[in-house]
């Protein structure tokens, strides 16, 4: 395994490949992707790769996404004029967006902004939480992504829909969290469908498919509910929460010593892994919604301790063979969304929040295999370090290089300098927390700004 300075080398040379890439048109913006071919945009000002407008200031894949890479680097050395100069485009860009966004979601809108704005200008968040209240209705919030055509009624998860609206406003912490976050849990509570165990959540509500774990379906929607019943003195927030976790416990498997839960439930039609281990369909994600019931003070669901729960997720993602890719389409993805830095960076907070020393070591451990696996997969060259993923379904199945936050080499440099800064300084190193996941790391560690 490396030592701090190695993960923190091919981080940095990551970050600098992904500065290449920023252009100006209108404020700063970041294609989503590279051709593999492709030369960097931002030294003539010209793009090399694609951008979905609708997308470009966006958490997942655009500016936004950047805020949370210069809050990290921040922790460990002083930004750059360059850096400087682009954390103040990001925010000059998304406050002036902010009166005419109309998507309210954490990773395609306004919660998202909320996250960059407070990161890297604490304050200036309100102007996209008062937009967003403004566009609450009586059940939430209506996505302008055309996710669910056919249907008017607003999403309810935590990357599309009300779960990560009420996450941001209650991350945050500003003059409008409470009412936000009460809007959102009230209309998370009238979209829930009734289970012999609890409660469950579609990403609409009486939709057929569900995808039951963190990123789009019951595990997130509880544990946002979780802590703003916590923060809003809400208690049947909180129970809402528990009938929820009852349900994902009823739909899950307990065996082995582990907790994993289907990847979509009936089976998909589609060739994926019917269990996996991410961030956003596996045990990874699906530990933070335990970690959000202690935060709201349950010690237990349907038997189990909430800390047993949430143990038993990170020993299914130890046993799994994650980060080798055993078969086509076990693991595919490097990305913080669906691959290795997404569970790297949880098992840094859990090692953080862990109060039995051998434990940490092993989830260390395990956080720096992650590590060891993205430095060997890194593309280099004179352009620098990026990484490709695969996609098993296509020919070839090699993808182009992603620079974005979520599926690209900013979220994987960010894994990587926090990696060494941990290495560094030690458990008690500060965590740059974020809305989907400030509750499972100590309340001491947590930092909000760049």
């Amino acid at each position: 395994m490396l030592r701090g300075a190695g993960y923190r080398d091919v981080g940095e040379r990551a970050w600098s490949w992904v500065l290449d890439q920023v252009c100006e048109d209108e404020g700063p913006w970041l294609p989503e992707t590279v051709p593999p071919e492709g030369t960097p945009g931002a030294g003539e000002g010209v793009p090399s790769g694609e951008m979905t407008k609708e997308h470009r200031d966006s958490l997942y894949s655009g500016i936004a996404g950047l805020a949370p890479a210069l809050a990290e680097i921040a922790q460990y050395r002083e930004l750059t004029a360059r850096e400087q100069d682009l954390a103040g485009g990001i925010v000059a860009r998304l406050t002036r967006q902010a009166e005419h966004t109309t998507e309210p979601s954490l990773y395609d809108g306004l919660g998202g902004h909320a996250m960059a704005l407070r990161l890297l200008a604490p304050g200036a968040e309100e102007v996209a939480l008062r937009r967003l209240a403004d566009l609450a209705g009586p059940d939430g919030w209506r996505t302008t992504l055309g996710i669910d055509e056919g249907s008017d009624a607003p999403l309810t998860d935590v990357v599309m829909g009300s779960a990560g609206v009420v996450m941001a406003a209650v991350w945050a912490r500003s003059e409008s969290s409470a009412s936000i976050a009460t809007t959102g849990g009230e209309a998370l509570l009238r979209a829930a469908d009734r289970t012999e165990a609890g409660l469950d959540w579609g990403m609409t509500p009486g939709r057929a498919s569900r995808l039951p774990n963190y990123s789009h379906g019951t595990a997130g929607v509880a544990a946002a509910l979780a802590v703003a019943g916590a923060t809003l003195d809400r208690a049947d927030f909180v129970e809402a929460a528990v009938r929820g976790a009852r349900h994902v416990l009823a739909v899950g498997s307990l065996a082995d010593g582990g907790f994993v839960v289907p990847h979509t439930i009936p089976p998909s039609t589609r060739e994926v892994e019917p269990v996996t281990y991410t961030w956003c369909h596996g045990p990874s994600g699906t530990s933070h919604l335990f970690t959000a019931l202690a935060h709201a003070g349950v010690t237990e669901v349907a038997g189990h301790g909430v800390d047993e729960l949430r143990d038993r997720c990170l020993t299914s993602v130890l046993t799994s063979g994650v980060p080798e890719r055993l078969r086509p389409g076990f693991w595919d993805n490097d990305g913080r969304c669906c691959g290795t830095a997404g569970v790297g960076d949880i098992l840094l907070d859990a090692a953080q929040d862990c109060p039995v020393p051998a434990r940490r070591q092993t989830l260390v451990r395990a956080a720096r295999t992650m590590g060891d696996a993205l430095v060997d997969r890194a593309v280099r060259d004179d352009a620098g370090v990026r990484w490709r993923f695969l996609e098993h379904r296509q020919d070839p199945p090699l993808l182009p290089p992603g620079t974005a936050w979520m599926q690209g080499a900013a979220g994987i440099a960010t894994f990587l300098l926090r990696l060494a800064r941990y290495l560094d300084t030690g458990p008690d190193a500060p965590v740059v927390d974020r809305p989907d996941q400030w509750w499972s790391v100590p309340a001491h560690l947590r930092t909000t700004t760049a």
